[in-house]
Protein backbone atom coordinates (compact mmCIF):
# COMPACT_ATOMS: atom_id res chain seq x y z
CA UNK A 1 0.00 0.00 0.00
CA UNK A 2 2.26 2.50 -1.30
CA UNK A 3 0.13 5.19 -3.31
CA UNK A 4 -2.07 7.63 -1.78
CA UNK A 5 -3.69 9.97 -3.12
CA UNK A 6 -1.30 13.28 -3.43
CA UNK A 7 -2.49 17.01 -1.86
CA UNK A 8 -2.93 15.41 1.72
CA UNK A 9 -0.89 16.15 4.66
CA UNK A 10 -0.32 14.30 7.95
CA UNK A 11 0.51 15.98 11.24
CA UNK A 12 2.22 14.70 14.18
CA UNK A 13 2.47 16.43 17.07
CA UNK A 14 3.57 15.65 20.74
CA UNK A 15 5.03 16.69 23.94
CA UNK A 16 8.73 15.85 23.90
CA UNK A 17 9.93 12.38 24.90
CA UNK A 18 5.94 11.07 23.62
CA UNK A 19 7.48 8.91 21.04
CA UNK A 20 6.25 11.20 18.14
CA UNK A 21 9.25 11.09 15.84
CA UNK A 22 9.84 7.04 16.51
CA UNK A 23 5.82 6.76 15.11
CA UNK A 24 6.47 9.34 12.27
CA UNK A 25 9.96 7.22 11.05
CA UNK A 26 8.38 4.21 11.40
CA UNK A 27 5.55 5.76 8.69
CA UNK A 28 8.13 7.02 7.14
CA UNK A 29 9.98 3.37 6.43
CA UNK A 30 6.51 1.79 5.60
CA UNK A 31 5.41 3.82 2.73
CA UNK A 32 7.37 5.21 -0.04
CA UNK A 33 4.76 7.89 -0.92
CA UNK A 34 5.15 9.91 2.16
CA UNK A 35 7.21 12.96 2.18
CA UNK A 36 9.33 13.93 5.11
CA UNK A 37 8.64 17.79 5.72
CA UNK A 38 12.69 19.22 8.12
CA UNK A 39 11.68 21.87 10.35
CA UNK A 40 14.11 24.77 10.24
CA UNK A 41 14.82 26.00 13.85
CA UNK A 42 16.87 28.33 16.05
CA UNK A 43 18.53 25.81 18.38
CA UNK A 44 21.36 23.84 18.25
CA UNK A 45 21.46 20.49 16.98
CA UNK A 46 21.37 17.68 19.72
CA UNK A 47 22.49 14.47 20.11
CA UNK A 48 23.33 12.67 16.97
CA UNK A 49 20.54 15.33 14.68
CA UNK A 50 22.38 16.41 11.89
CA UNK A 51 21.21 19.38 9.41
CA UNK A 52 18.56 18.97 6.75
CA UNK A 53 17.47 15.45 8.22
CA UNK A 54 16.06 16.32 11.61
CA UNK A 55 16.55 19.51 10.90
CA UNK A 56 17.04 22.74 9.05
CA UNK A 57 19.43 25.00 11.46
CA UNK A 58 19.42 28.70 11.74
CA UNK A 59 20.20 31.03 14.25
CA UNK A 60 17.95 33.02 16.15
CA UNK A 61 18.87 36.43 13.72
CA UNK A 62 18.86 34.05 10.42
CA UNK A 63 14.79 33.11 11.58
CA UNK A 64 13.53 36.35 12.69
CA UNK A 65 15.26 37.42 9.04
CA UNK A 66 12.98 34.36 7.34
CA UNK A 67 10.28 34.92 9.41
CA UNK A 68 10.35 39.00 7.88
CA UNK A 69 10.88 37.68 4.30
CA UNK A 70 7.57 35.35 4.50
CA UNK A 71 9.23 32.64 3.94
CA UNK A 72 7.43 30.01 6.41
CA UNK A 73 4.40 28.43 6.19
CA UNK A 74 3.89 28.40 10.25
CA UNK A 75 5.98 29.33 13.04
CA UNK A 76 6.32 29.42 16.62
CA UNK A 77 8.24 30.51 19.46
CA UNK A 78 8.27 27.68 21.62
CA UNK A 79 10.87 28.61 24.04
CA UNK A 80 12.03 32.10 24.54
CA UNK A 81 14.51 32.68 21.60
CA UNK A 82 13.88 29.06 20.29
CA UNK A 83 11.98 29.09 16.77
CA UNK A 84 10.20 26.59 15.21
CA UNK A 85 8.77 26.34 11.73
CA UNK A 86 7.95 25.24 8.23
CA UNK A 87 9.87 26.57 5.42
CA UNK A 88 8.03 27.10 2.36
CA UNK A 89 10.04 25.44 0.10
CA UNK A 90 10.09 22.02 2.29
CA UNK A 91 6.30 22.13 1.34
CA UNK A 92 6.15 23.09 -2.23
CA UNK A 93 9.63 20.57 -2.41
CA UNK A 94 7.01 17.58 -1.39
CA UNK A 95 3.82 18.63 -3.65
CA UNK A 96 6.08 18.32 -6.60
CA UNK A 97 7.02 14.96 -6.13
CA UNK A 98 3.54 14.02 -5.74
CA UNK A 99 4.33 12.66 -2.10
CA UNK A 100 2.19 13.34 1.01
CA UNK A 101 3.80 15.64 3.35
CA UNK A 102 4.20 14.69 6.83
CA UNK A 103 5.13 17.25 9.53
CA UNK A 104 6.36 16.10 12.65
CA UNK A 105 5.57 19.15 14.64
CA UNK A 106 5.34 20.93 17.45
CA UNK A 107 1.49 20.89 19.19
CA UNK A 108 0.74 24.44 18.52
CA UNK A 109 2.32 24.58 14.63
CA UNK A 110 0.33 21.18 14.66
CA UNK A 111 -2.97 23.17 15.11
CA UNK A 112 -2.04 26.00 12.42
CA UNK A 113 -1.41 23.44 9.96
CA UNK A 114 -4.45 21.91 10.30
CA UNK A 115 -6.07 25.52 9.90
CA UNK A 116 -4.16 25.88 7.28
CA UNK A 117 -4.65 22.87 5.33
CA UNK A 118 -8.35 22.36 6.64
CA UNK A 119 -9.84 18.95 5.39
CA UNK A 120 -6.91 18.17 3.85
CA UNK A 121 -5.05 17.19 6.91
CA UNK A 122 -5.38 14.53 9.35
CA UNK A 123 -3.69 15.65 12.36
CA UNK A 124 -2.56 13.35 15.04
CA UNK A 125 -1.54 13.99 18.98
CA UNK A 126 0.84 11.35 20.43
CA UNK A 127 0.36 11.08 24.21
CA UNK A 128 2.58 9.77 26.45
CA UNK A 129 1.13 7.37 29.39
CA UNK A 130 1.87 10.04 31.83
CA UNK A 131 3.94 12.92 32.88
CA UNK A 132 6.33 10.95 34.96
CA UNK A 133 6.69 8.28 32.22
CA UNK A 134 7.54 11.37 29.68
CA UNK A 135 10.23 12.83 32.42
CA UNK A 136 11.81 8.94 32.41
CA UNK A 137 11.91 8.89 28.68
CA UNK A 138 13.61 12.43 28.14
CA UNK A 139 15.97 11.43 31.35
CA UNK A 140 17.03 8.44 29.04
CA UNK A 141 18.07 10.33 26.32
CA UNK A 142 20.80 12.00 28.04
CA UNK A 143 20.43 15.48 26.31
CA UNK A 144 18.65 17.76 28.80
CA UNK A 145 20.07 19.42 31.70
CA UNK A 146 18.06 19.37 34.67
CA UNK A 147 16.86 22.89 34.16
CA UNK A 148 15.77 22.12 30.59
CA UNK A 149 14.63 18.93 31.92
CA UNK A 150 12.11 20.39 34.18
CA UNK A 151 11.52 22.97 31.28
CA UNK A 152 10.45 20.30 28.89
CA UNK A 153 7.80 18.55 31.67
CA UNK A 154 6.31 21.53 32.49
CA UNK A 155 5.44 22.36 28.36
CA UNK A 156 4.23 18.69 27.83
CA UNK A 157 1.58 19.60 30.94
CA UNK A 158 0.60 22.33 28.90
CA UNK A 159 0.82 20.89 25.31
CA UNK A 160 -1.26 17.31 26.68
CA UNK A 161 -4.42 20.25 27.14
CA UNK A 162 -4.43 20.64 23.03
CA UNK A 163 -4.61 17.18 22.56
CA UNK A 164 -8.53 17.45 22.05
CA UNK A 165 -7.72 20.47 18.62
CA UNK A 166 -6.31 17.27 17.19
CA UNK A 167 -8.08 14.68 14.88
CA UNK A 168 -6.88 11.32 16.20
CA UNK A 169 -5.05 10.73 19.50
CA UNK A 170 -3.07 7.71 19.92
CA UNK A 171 -1.81 6.95 23.69
CA UNK A 172 1.77 5.64 23.37
CA UNK A 173 2.05 2.89 26.32
CA UNK A 174 2.80 0.49 23.83
CA UNK A 175 5.58 1.46 21.21
CA UNK A 176 4.18 -1.69 18.81
CA UNK A 177 0.40 -1.54 19.34
CA UNK A 178 0.80 2.67 18.56
CA UNK A 179 2.61 2.19 15.39
CA UNK A 180 0.23 -0.39 14.49
CA UNK A 181 -2.67 2.19 15.43
CA UNK A 182 -0.47 5.37 13.47
CA UNK A 183 -0.81 2.91 10.63
CA UNK A 184 -4.10 2.08 10.64
CA UNK A 185 -5.29 5.69 11.40
CA UNK A 186 -3.11 7.12 8.44
CA UNK A 187 -4.37 4.35 5.77
CA UNK A 188 -8.03 5.46 6.32
CA UNK A 189 -7.26 8.70 6.27
CA UNK A 190 -4.96 8.79 3.01
CA UNK A 191 -7.40 6.38 0.93
CA UNK A 192 -10.60 8.30 1.98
Amino acid sequence: MNRFKSGKVLIFSAPSGAGKSTVVNHLMAKYNSLGFSVSATSRAPRGKEKEGREYFFFTAEEFEKMIQQDLLVEYEEVYSGFYYGTLKSEVERIFKEGKVIVFDIDVKGGINLKKLYGERALSVFIMPPSIETLEERLTARGTETPESLQRRVAKAQEEIGYAGSFDKIIINDNLERSLREAELIVENFLNS
